[in-house]
């Protein structure tokens, strides 16, 4: 029976470039901090190599399953294996980040054990017995409480809200062996193709030149283009500029995008809402360029520019080629 087994949360870790993801790791933390002992369940083809690296992090058992079947891009057998978990082990709590990927495994395992789930949590506490999370409403302007009704809690929290804590426990890893529906195997994935836009690596840039809705056309964009060629660094944009077909999606930053921390972050046109502040805000020095004096990244940002992006970037690349080609005479 559900919540009949194990008091501690069972956190779901995701996997990129072959290690454990910052968010989901961090969930550990919160897991111990709520019941002081933490479980984790990790699938995919590298998911024996991350396994062992969680009881590094504060995991107490972890399950891996790293069978041919499973592929971190296909859900259908993941979430077979973590609900087979689930009843295995009796959780009566799940913890998960808000990704693609995680997001559609909390929404079927909520509708396989009719359980409640809380989205884009910022943290989780204890209080009187019962668990109450607290999120962001209102176009992020209040913090609300949140509860569950039902016996399986599960709870997904908004990417970048935690940071991975060490703290080495001597936990068991052992393999899962779980039992996989046909109906779970019927996608398959038949070729992967690399991104050739540079914003693929994004998370490895030091300098990024970003925009946001202040940018006036996709043509606009080469502005940004020629800046960040001057500093020898990545195009970025927020989410609108890819809703609008302006930039692929393998260059959005912020809270369903990528989360950089660069060396330096130039924002023009961005507004700074929390949405893409929560995929930035890491970053070393942070400069804004923004018609709005009032726009609250100014709030965020090590130096600051109110005026027309459009005038003030080819001017700031004008003088940072200059100065390059100054120092390239001097040199030579």
């Amino acid at each position: 029976m559900i919540g009949s087994g194990s008091d501690a949360p069972l956190v779901f870790i995701e996997v990129r470039r072959g290690a454990a993801t910052p968010g989901s790791l961090a969930l550990l933390a919160t897991a111990r901090r709520l019941a002081g002992a933490a479980a984790a369940v990790v699938c995919g083809p590298d998911s024996e190599h991350v396994a062992r690296t969680l009881p590094g992090y504060g995991a107490d058992e972890v399950w891996f399953a790293d069978q041919p079947t499973f592929d971190a891009e296909l859900p259908g057998p993941i979430i077979d294996a973590v609900a087979g978990l689930i009843v295995a082990r009796g959780f009566a709590t799940v913890l998960l980040e808000t990704s693609v990927a995680a997001v559609e495994v909390a929404a079927s395992l909520s509708a396989r054990f009719d359980a409640g789930v809380n989205w884009d949590l910022q943290d989780v506490e204890m209080r009187d017995g019962q668990m109450v999370g607290t999120r962001l409403a209102l176009g992020d302007t209040v913090v609300v409480d949140v509860g569950w009704t039902g016996e399986l809690r599960l709870a997904s929290f908004r990417l970048g809200v935690g940071e991975p804590v060490e703290q080495q426990v001597p936990g068991s890893v052992q393999r899962l062996e779980p039992s996989i529906s046909s109906r779970a195997l019927r996608t398959t994935i038949h070729e992967r193709r690399d991104s050739t836009h540079e914003g693929a690596q994004l998370v490895d840039a030091a300098v990024i030149v970003a925009g946001g809705r202040g940018v006036r056309d996709a043509a606009s964009l080469q502005l940004l283009e020629a800046l960040a060629s001057a500093l020898g660094g990545m195009v970025a944009v927020s989410m609108p500029l890819v809703d609008r077909g302006w930039y692929p999606v393998s260059a959005q930053v912020g809270q369903t995008g990528q989360k950089v921390r660069p060396r330096l972050y130039i924002a023009c046109g961005i507004s700074g809402s929390l949405a893409h502040r929560v995929g930035m805000e890491k970053s070393g020095t942070i400069i804004a360029i923004n018609s709005d004096p009032s726009a609250s990244i100014f709030g965020l940002c090590d130096a600051g520019v109110v005026g027309d992006l459009h005038e003030v970037v080819p001017e700031l690349t004008r003088l940072i080629r200059a100065r390059r080609a100054a120092e390239a005479s001097a040199a030579g």
